[in-house]
């Protein structure tokens, strides 16, 4: 092997060709490794991809059986997991029709009274409803008159109607009602008809009293007259005649009386709708107690003196 001296030229060359060649040549693993790893906002979301098929089965079952997830779909396919208070609470009906015997506190009176002025009952008998107490004696009722008429002077009768509208038990519990009277014993000949209004007596008895009184009274004037002026039948027919006109004036120039409704009054209403009370507002154990009051005596119905 021979050796050839290069020229200090020809070297130079030579190392310049060498070096382009390495250049040229593509980086290897090396360089790779040896580059800046990207931060962690450059780096590539992680795919499903480059996990094993068991890794990610595993990290998906939980989230399809946890129950305590709110977000999981399966809560909506258990309504048992809902809250208890999202359920209705339970409620006691007391049908329509049903009666409730009352006993009035405040006197009403055809004379006096005007639509919208106040009535205070009391229930004075417990009501039953499938075995248990549901409105104890004792409870409140409250409502308004919707209508006060007076007697007419030569026909018609006083009528007085009310209505019901709330009840308040012994405990406190309010509620709303519509009832509206069947019957009343005021002590009165007062009656109730088909629409629960009270309707007053009509004093016919009364009327032919007065007649009659008034007509015996003209007889007894008239005699005296004829026996003075010596026609005593003359007298006796003109004095009659005297007595019943006035009479029946004072009749038809009269109001007959007013429906009176006198504290203690006693009053069946009947509900015209259903109430609905909580269950857990009416556990009675007793069947309440009301207020003791006597009820109105007797009364015969008077005709107005004062013709107005």
């Amino acid at each position: 092997m021979t050796f050839r001296i290069l020229t200090p030229t020809a070297a130079i060359l030579f190392a310049t060709a060498a070096l382009a060649a390495q250049l040229q040549q593509p980086v290897g693993p090396m360089s790779q490794a040896a580059a800046p790893a990207p931060s962690a906002a450059q780096q590539p979301a992680a795919t499903p991809a480059s996990e094993p098929p068991s890794a990610v089965n595993a990290s998906a079952a939980p989230a399809s059986t946890n129950d305590s997830d709110s977000s999981g779909p399966e809560l909506k396919k258990r309504p048992e997991n809902l809250p208890a208070t999202a359920t209705t609470s339970a409620k006691v009906q007391v049908p329509t029709g049903t009666h409730l015997p009352l006993v009035l506190h405040n006197a009403i009176s055809t004379r006096s009274a005007k639509p919208g002025d106040p009535v205070y009952f009391e229930t004075n008998f417990p009501v039953m409803v499938d075995g248990k107490v549901a409105i104890p004696a004792g409870s409140y009722v409250s409502g308004e008159v919707t209508e006060a008429k007076r007697a007419g002077k030569v026909k018609g009768r006083a009528q007085l109607a009310i209505r019901l509208t709330t009840m308040i038990l012994p405990n406190g519990y309010e509620v709303n009602l519509a009832a509206s009277p069947s019957n009343a014993g005021t002590g009165g000949g007062e009656t109730t008809n088909g629409e629960g209004t009270i309707v007053g007596d009509s004093d016919k008895a009364s009327d032919v009293g007065t007649v009659i009184r008034s007509t015996e009274a003209g007889t007894g004037i008239g005699a005296g007259v004829g026996a003075a002026s010596g026609h005593i039948g003359e007298g006796v027919g003109i004095g009659a005649a005297a007595g019943a006109a006035a009479g029946l004036a004072a009749v038809l120039f009269t109001r007959g009386p007013d429906a009176e409704l006198p504290r203690g009054t006693t009053l069946e209403a009947v509900l015209d709708r259903p109430i609905m009370l909580d269950a857990d507002k009416v556990q009675f154990t007793s069947p309440g107690t009301s207020t003791a009051l006597s009820g109105p005596p007797n009364r015969e119905p008077q005709r107005q003196k004062i013709p107005f």
